[in-house]
């Protein structure tokens, strides 16, 4: 992958290639945002007239990610349904969790056989982001570098971390090192639930059954193969029924 430029860069490479397969995180019981997930997964819940899936898919199509792996369990059914009418330009494959609910690490564990690039995106399905004055996930691709990397995340500064209840999750180093905000404290940078991931992150011992991704990053963030990438546009966490209002309002002045 020596075609992926250094940490950092502020602008896509002309000649950037962006992993051709994309991990789209939708298995959760959308518990936050109830009583609109009463009847319909998360995924499907709408903001500025599109399903929250649809959002994502659309931005995977536009950087040219050719298949995308969706994971399902809560009303996997109308979720499927959904997909269906959508796999034009992209393939979409499903792992199926119905049985057991895996969990983000365990999630990735269980579609890994149904991924075919390495490094692969992962992106979660109830976040909304929208490109700045670059390509977001070309920027991101730009920034990955095989030799150093294990994880490169996609990270919105808190104060622009819009809807989002917390107090980050991240502090980076100029060189994109990230490592993780102390308990109780306070971190400048919010996971946007966008990221490249290489298969080496999975390799060795892991959990059997669900576990969560922060398993995953604690070892590459041990071994200094953890890196952040920082966010140039809009991003949204659409964790509460009240911020679907928020979130289109910002778009509407946007």
């Amino acid at each position: 992958m020596s075609r992926y430029r250094k940490p950092l860069a502020l602008r896509p490479d002309p000649g950037v290639t962006v992993p051709r397969t994309a991990m789209v995180m939708a298995a959760g019981l959308g518990k936050r945002m109830r009583p609109l997930t009463a009847s319909r997964p998360k995924p499907l819940i709408e903001v500025a007239g599109r399903a929250l899936i649809d959002h994502a898919l659309d931005r995977l199509r536009a950087a040219g990610v050719a298949k995308a792996v969706v994971n399902v369990h809560y009303l996997a059914g109308a979720l499927e349904a959904h997909l269906k009418n959508l796999a034009q330009d992209i393939e979409i494959i499903i792992s199926d969790e119905r049985r057991q609910l895996l969990e983000t690490g365990g999630g990735l564990v269980g579609a890994l056989p149904l991924i075919d690039s390495d490094p692969f995106l992962s992106v979660n399905s109830d976040n909304l982001w929208v490109d700045g004055p670059v390509d977001t996930l070309r920027l991101l691709a730009s920034n990955w570098d095989e030799a150093k990397m294990d994880a490169l995340l996609l990270l919105a500064p808190l104060a622009n971390a819009h809807c989002h209840i917390g107090r980050g999750d991240f502090h980076m180093s100029a060189a994109g090192v990230l490592r993780r905000r102390k308990p109780n404290g306070v971190a400048p940078f919010v996971f946007t639930g966008i990221q490249i991931l290489s298969k080496r992150l999975f390799a060795g011992v892991l959990p059997e059954g669900p576990f969560s991704t922060n398993i995953l990053w604690d070892r590459a963030i041990a071994a200094g193969r953890c890196f952040g990438s920082v966010h140039q546009g809009l991003w949204f966490d659409i964790g509460r029924p009240e911020s679907i209002a928020r979130a289109e309002a910002l778009l509407d002045g946007a």
